[in-house]
């Protein structure tokens, strides 16, 4: 189960992105997570999601899957991968090589009036993707172990899924919502 040591979502994404080269794919998850991506500093390899709650681990499967050469980064909150925990035991049994999930637990829908989420009631998203064959799943208890925990995870055979313990403060950014140039951008990024 988690702890009570809680991160701030941007300042994560921040570290996280920074510690990628420009080749290795960022897919955000919708709401805040997206908006955080964004702020981190637009860059072609990122991919921000509109409006497709719980879609992120999916998708960044897929271009793990596609794009074996390249590191792939997943961003997601609690409240969309609650809604699509099915694929936890999809990327395990896919197994990519090249996929690290990291998911953002503030056990609220923040984005919509910060409604509690499954989370907030007990539901461990690291004991669920466990259970699912995930077997690379472990809380962050602080900022030095998100590192530590990250760093293995992206020299790693194999996925990963890092449950990072979030506090509530709002986004940083909004994300520039044109959903051609997104997918236009991305697209020409992954065929560099």
């Amino acid at each position: 189960m988690m702890n009570e040591t809680l991160l701030n979502r941007h300042e994560t994404i921040c570290r996280a992105v920074a510690a990628l080269d420009d080749r290795d794919a960022v897919i955000g998850g919708i709401g805040n997570t997206n908006f955080d991506l964004w702020a981190s500093g637009p860059r072609p390899a990122n991919f921000y999601m509109l409006g497709s709650m719980g879609l992120a681990f999916p998708i960044a499967l897929g271009v793990a899957l596609a794009q074996p050469e390249r590191k792939v980064v997943a961003l997601e909150g609690d409240g969309s991968l609650l809604m699509q925990l099915g694929c936890l035991s999809t990327i395990a049994i896919c197994a990519p090589a090249n996929l690290t999930m990291i998911v953002f637990d503030n056990a609220m829908y923040q984005i919509t009036g910060g409604q509690k989420t499954a989370t907030a009631s007990g539901a461990d998203l690291i004991g669920i993707a466990r259970s699912s064959g995930l077997t690379e799943s472990h809380w962050a208890e602080g900022a030095a172990d998100f590192d530590r925990l990250y760093a293995a995870a992206l020299a790693r055979s194999g996925p990963s899924l890092i449950g990072v313990p979030t506090d509530a403060a709002k986004a940083v950014g909004t994300t520039d919502r044109d959903p051609a140039k997104i997918r236009i951008t991305f697209s020409e990024a992954m065929t560099a």
